[in-house]
């Protein structure tokens, strides 16, 4: 199938571990080889289109430990080469209210929480003001309220953003995708989800329940594993759970 992932939406894309989600965001990014292969029939990105406009945000806060917040927070701009001066650290300021750590702006990293840490990296990734934002599960080592909390905030933050989302969590899929995409299968494929009618970021009703249970149906094909069970004369069979 041919995949295009529209301007301005969110896209969110499920799958096993090992199916290559990830391999494909740090594609789409720029950071692997031209050597890596991706079917035309499957996903063709004009990759130098994009160029330049991509911002990249991992499972892994990435902050450097011996910067200040807001010095994290403008680290882009320091690695491009562009001078932090007093503007580019009211912008920075200004993102870090908007993440509610407002009065965290000269601490260091190992002074936050898990979930303030992520907030500074969502702060920073919207610091980059690119079109494009590539999510790496930046959420999946939250705990459930913070996660569901920088949900919200990602959604309301990353508005008329072009978002890919990599999750491993059909719920949050469905909080968030406008598109839902399902990568299974070897060779891999990418299998389309509606999702929905809600607004993102979605909350559960009847019909997110029953997607979500769909999916979650749709993935047990993937992880069903062979075991082998004794039978009634001592032997064994093998069978599926």
């Amino acid at each position: 199938m041919d995949v295009q992932f529209d301007s301005a939406t969110w896209t969110a894309i499920l799958g096993p571990s090992g199916c290559g989600k990830s391999t494909l965001l740090r594609y789409i990014a720029g950071l692997l080889s031209d050597k890596v292969d991706f079917s035309a029939a499957e996903f063709s990105p004009q990759l130098d289109v994009l160029a330049g406009q991509i911002a990249y945000m991992a499972q892994q806060d990435l902050l450097l430990p011996w910067l200040t917040v807001i010095d994290n927070v403008c680290l882009a701009s320091r690695l491009n080469g562009k001078k932090v001066d007093v503007k580019t650290n009211q912008q920075a300021q200004a993102l870090l209210e908007k993440v509610g750590l407002g009065n965290k702006a000269s601490a260091m990293p190992n002074e936050l929480s898990g979930g303030q840490r992520q907030r500074v990296a969502l702060a920073r990734t919207l610091m980059q003001d690119k079109s494009v934002v590539l999510m790496d599960e930046p959420f999946s080592a939250l705990d459930a309220v913070t996660r569901h909390k920088l949900q919200q905030l990602a959604a309301n933050l990353l508005k008329g953003k072009t978002v890919l989302l990599i999750t491993h969590d059909p719920q949050e899929a469905l909080r968030l995708g406008e598109q839902i995409l399902v990568m299974n299968g070897a060779p891999a494929r990418l299998h389309t989800i509606t999702p929905p009618q809600q607004a993102i970021p979605r909350t559960i009703d009847g019909e997110f329940a029953s997607i979500q249970q769909s999916i979650l149906e749709h993935l047990a094909q993937t992880y069903a594993p062979t075991i082998s069970t004794p039978t009634p004369f001592g032997g064994s069979h093998d069978t599926t759970c």
